[in-house]
C-alpha cells in the first residue's frame, strides 16, 4: 500500500465518512485495521469520545478531490 503525502478523507476506502481509509492511506496501513482499533478504543472508553472526535475529524479533515 503507498503512502498519501497529505491527510485527507478517503474516496474509495470509506464506510462513513472515509476518516478512518484517509488515515489508514496516509499512515501507509490496513484501513480495516484502523477501524478495529479504532472501535474497540471507543467501546472501551463507553463510545462517546470516540463518536465526538469523529465527528470533529469528519468536519476538519478535507474530502480527496480526484478517484
Amino acid at each position: 500500500m503507498s503512502r498519501s503525502s497529505t491527510l485527507r478523507r478517503s474516496v474509495h476506502n470509506r464506510w462513513i465518512a472515509g476518516v478512518c481509509g484517509g488515515i489508514g492511506e496516509f499512515l501507509g496501513i490496513d484501513p480495516t485495521v484502523l477501524r478495529v482499533v479504532y472501535v474497540l478504543l471507543s467501546v472501551i472508553s463507553k463510545g462517546f469520545p470516540g463518536i465526538i472526535v469523529y465527528i470533529i475529524l469528519w468536519a476538519v479533515i478535507p474530502k480527496r478531490e480526484y478517484y
